[in-house]
């Protein structure tokens, strides 16, 4: 049941994508070719170079379980994700939002604007609230750019090991493999876990202005803390994320905020009618 984690850290052909993806092969030859020295890697990465980076990494994540075949699911849930997204100060990044056919319960956010949830955890949910709270918490790791900073850090250290004043243009394919190896580790290994306590925070508060109930998050971390924490579909969920308890004391500093929110629509008829009728 370890698959999906295997197949995200081993380097895995991207599949083709569905065409709502629109996700055009990414030479990353060119973000390597451009840096002349291990400092200027350190620079600011702009947007561009940010949506580039997301790109590659997304279709590597392809790779290791491809998108539900199910236009519909994929509509509602990238309806739902646009949705919230425009409830942001990045609102102009190319967001785009699918499902993975994937039994594991996880979510996945790269830099840029692309978010994957899986499967199983879709199947999990309730309502459109909890879907909300969810796909909140991984947009934020994109407004604060948590993946693009993990995996700038963790070339950058790679590249410092071997030297830093060897010239990367003679090194290109070894610099290439570092940032490539940097993206896909950080998804098996994780973020740090102020930065996953920062997006529960922040989602709830995305869900709401949103419009939805801002409990849909902590309902679905109930439902994970009461799931048999030695369930093979939770590993590599369990193993980058704080443990839900932990999530929720943290969120029960937020009561007010959820309670004045936490009487908004949770649209469960709605999420029934869309996401678990399409799923079938």
């Amino acid at each position: 049941m370890m698959r999906m984690l295997l197949a995200v850290v081993a380097l895995a052909a991207a599949l083709p994508a569905q065409a709502q993806f629109r996700l055009p092969s990414i030479d990353i030859n060119k973000i390597v070719d451009s840096a002349k020295n291990v400092g200027k890697a350190a620079k600011e990465i702009d947007q561009p170079e940010e949506i580039a980076i997301g790109r590659d990494l997304a279709a590597t994540l392809l790779g290791a379980a491809p998108l539900v075949n199910d236009p519909r699911l994929q509509r509602y849930v990238n309806n739902v994700g646009r949705w919230l997204a425009a409830q942001t100060e990045r609102s102009d990044l190319p967001w785009q939002f699918g499902v993975l056919d994937a039994p594991q319960l996880n979510a996945f956010a790269v830099p840029g604007g692309t978010i994957f949830i899986t499967r199983g955890l879709l199947e999990r949910m309730k309502s459109e609230a909890e879907l909300a709270g969810v796909l909140s918490h991984e947009i934020v790791h994109v407004l604060k750019k948590h993946h693009l900073k993990a995996i700038q850090k963790s070339a950058l250290a790679a590249l410092a090991g071997e030297g830093a004043n060897v010239a990367l243009k003679d090194r290109a394919p070894a610099v290439r493999d570092k940032l490539i190896s940097a993206g896909t580790e950080t998804y098996a290994r994780g973020l740090d876990k102020s930065d996953e306590l920062e997006a529960d925070r922040l989602g709830v508060v995305i869900a709401a202005r949103g419009g939805y109930d801002a409990y849909g998050l902590p309902a679905v971390l109930q439902a994970l803390q009461a799931m048999n924490p030695e369930d093979s579909s939770l590993a590599l969920m369990f193993k980058t994320h704080p443990a839900p308890a932990e999530r929720l004391d943290a969120l029960d500093k937020m009561q007010p905020t959820l309670e004045r929110y936490g009487t908004q629509p949770q649209l469960a008829e709605r999420f029934a009618a869309e996401a678990k009728t399409a799923a079938k």
